[in-house]
């Protein structure tokens, strides 16, 4: 797939001849820095925006020909959910469920609610969840409909060490089920630690693909250290305090 943001011949490629795939059951890391395409790329495979040339398939689904067929797969959890302030957390899964078709099942409901920490807020308006759990009442509204693929862009933002390591673990049940799960993250040590196979994607362009394991030389070295080889980041102490300078001659006594 190819997105590309303008007519003329300056058009900027945000996203230039990215060809991915990932399975049923893989855990997928897609890494990059701000601005690489990461989020360009979740919104053209969950049909948010076509893109400029190429196809997105959804378990075998054209997104642009078939959306509705592909969509029905999808959970999508965006960098910054939006959600009906005036629904408490258990009127907006029971929401998300008749979007879905999803017969109203309210034991399922109450389970997701449980799993996220949520029940005890099941009944409050979601105007008064913090940051946090505003993420997790969007990721229990995702898996409501068991999604053949999961797409989550930055989960973790909000989100205390509890429940990034509740997160982790829903995140490998949901793909040891046989989800498809695609994530972006900043976090590498997420990256490292979680997924089964990592994509970096640097100026729209996918520049590595495969195991934490293969692209660390076996643990030779970081996630970090390679992320920033092959993206052209500052990753020397020496650098940064020659691009920041001294630092003290300018300083007041």
């Amino acid at each position: 797939m190819t997105k590309r943001y303008g007519t003329d011949a300056a058009a900027t490629a945000a996203v230039d001849g990215l060809y991915l795939s990932v399975p049923e059951g893989e855990l997928f890391g897609f890494l990059g820095e701000n601005g690489a395409g990461k989020t360009t790329t979740i919104k053209m495979l969950t049909g948010l925006i076509p893109p400029s040339s190429g196809v997105a398939r959804i378990g075998g689904w054209d997104v642009g020909r078939d959306p509705l067929e592909a969509k029905r797969l999808v959970g999508y959890i965006p960098d910054n959910p939006f959600l009906y302030e005036r629904l408490t957390g258990s009127e907006f899964l029971r929401f998300m469920g008749d979007l879905y078709g999803v017969p109203p099942d309210a034991a399922r409901e109450r389970d997701l609610l449980r799993l996220f920490e949520l029940d005890a807020k099941a009944e409050t308006p979601i105007g008064d969840y913090s940051r946090g759990m505003r993420q997790k009442v969007a990721l229990a509204a995702a898996l409501l409909h068991d999604p053949r693929a999961l797409f989550l862009d930055e989960p973790t933002v909000g989100l205390d060490p509890r429940s990034t390591r509740l997160l982790a673990d829903v995140l490998r049940a949901v793909a040891a089920r046989g989800t498809a799960v695609f994530l972006s993250t900043h976090v590498l040590s997420i990256a490292s630690g979680l997924c089964d196979r990592v994509g970096i994607l640097h100026k729209g362009r996918l520049v590595a693909l495969g195991t934490p394991a293969a692209l660390t030389d076996d643990g030779r070295r970081s996630l970090e250290e390679a992320f920033l080889s092959l993206t052209g980041g500052v990753g020397a102490e020496g650098e940064v305090a020659r691009l920041l300078g001294s630092g003290t001659g300018g300083r007041a006594g």
